[in-house]
């Protein structure tokens, strides 16, 4: 027989209440498993706020193409990690790691080789294409992972050709040393753009961490699979690239570059429309800030009233910007100087304004004509595609700014 208690009695002492002590306890357990979704809601809530606030940026989501280009790029950096650990597998065998044979100091001499030989690239490059980096932004971004993909399966082909492994790494370390440039620098180009409170540490310390973290997490899909180097290498290789292609199509900048100068776009419109693969083909440079001594200065002024100079100078387009020169000034400075990159080597057949500017006879006469044209185009230009407010923060200098 259950054990019961009275818990309140009548004068009479009949029993109004009786309550047994075994229904006591499960209604206690009743009400205690009814707390258990309250506190699992709240531990989930804990843990997620924990992992937004280490691996996700202050300020999260401000910038509308944050989480599908960290996404994107986050798997990308995985396959990417998975590649280069096959890669640096293979390079630690060709030179001698479990071979009785190989001796320190040859191994020391091909390290050094590579290394020096990749210095050299970085300071190469980095002087010939340092100035497109910030509005090819993207297009860099993807020749970057290209090389790292072609530099990784050479150093994983290098073991199989013992007599040309220290040219074969040598040239890898070329090719990682312009990815080392490009990547830093278009990912700077970037983390400016997602940077929407002017946090651009804080975004570039939580890409370190998502990206420590999916290497971490790779690690161990490597081990013992040293069999499947070739199978793996061009499977993570055709997931980086669709990744890599993917991230830099969903980032929408607000700069300017050759590829948004002509019809006026909206930014979103205009990202879906710019190319993101390298174009190799001839271009007239435009060096902008260029000194006063590098034109002729009274051909220079006629018919310019702005504050700039502008002329044609051994094949390049040279513009010369006064101290007082705003950012508008120099939009249309940059404006005026791509125009005249059309009409100099035109890659499509010209037509309208630009058609009837290449009838000019020499270049001095074709500069004249321009500042006429841009007097007549650039302020519908200007109205269409920026306020004033705006300028400071969407022009991209893409020419070569001389200091």
């Amino acid at each position: 027989m259950q054990p019961f208690t009275i818990s309140e009695k009548n004068e009479n002492l009949c029993v109004l209440y009786l309550e047994s002590k075994i229904i006591r306890h499960r209604n206690l357990i009743i009400r205690h498993r009814n707390l258990f979704p309250f506190f699992r809601e709240y531990i989930c809530r804990i843990y997620s706020s924990l992992f937004l606030s280490v691996f996700l940026p202050q300020g999260y989501p401000e910038s509308g193409d944050y989480l599908q280009y960290q996404f994107f790029d986050t798997l990308q950096a995985f396959s990417g990690s998975l590649s280069g650990t096959l890669a640096t597998q293979a390079s630690l065998r060709g030179v001698g790691v479990g071979n009785q044979e190989a001796t320190v100091a040859d191994a020391t001499v091909t390290w050094l080789l590579r290394d020096g030989t990749g210095m050299l690239g970085r300071i190469l490059f980095a002087f010939l294409k340092g100035n497109k980096l910030d509005s090819e932004a993207k297009k860099w971004r993807l020749v970057a992972d290209v090389l790292n993909d072609i530099a990784m399966f050479m150093e994983i082909l290098a073991p199989n050709f013992p007599t040309c492994f220290t040219l074969i790494v040598c040239s890898a370390g070329i090719f990682k040393s312009i990815v080392g440039v490009a990547g830093g620098a278009t990912r700077a180009s970037l983390t400016l753009h997602q940077a929407r409170r002017d946090n651009m540490a804080d975004i570039s310390a939580k890409d370190g961490s998502q990206e420590t973290l999916v290497n971490l997490a790779g690690l161990p899909l490597l081990h013992c699979l040293h069999w499947l180097t070739f199978v793996l290498f061009f499977l993570f290789t055709i997931l980086q690239l669709f990744a890599n292609y993917k991230a830099v199509r969903s980032v929408v900048m607000e700069t300017l570059n050759e590829a948004r100068d002509g019809r006026v776009l909206a930014p979103l419109e205009a990202n879906h429309k710019e190319p993101v693969f390298l174009e190799f083909r001839r271009t007239v440079p435009i060096k902008l800030g260029v000194r006063p001594g590098e034109l002729d200065l009274n051909l220079a002024m006629k018919n310019n009233h702005k504050p700039f100079l502008i002329g044609v100078k051994r094949g390049s387009v040279c513009v010369c910007l006064r101290p007082d020169a705003s950012v508008c000034d120099e939009i249309r400075a940059v404006c005026q100087a791509v125009c005249l990159c059309a009409v100099l080597h035109p890659v499509s057949p010209l037509e309208g304004a630009l058609k009837q500017l290449s009838m000019s006879h020499n270049h001095w006469e074709l500069v004249h004509e321009s500042h006429k044209l841009m007097d007549q185009i650039f302020q519908p230009f200007l109205k269409g595609k920026l306020s004033v407010t705006r300028c400071a923060q969407s022009v991209a200098v893409y020419s070569h700014r001389v200091c």
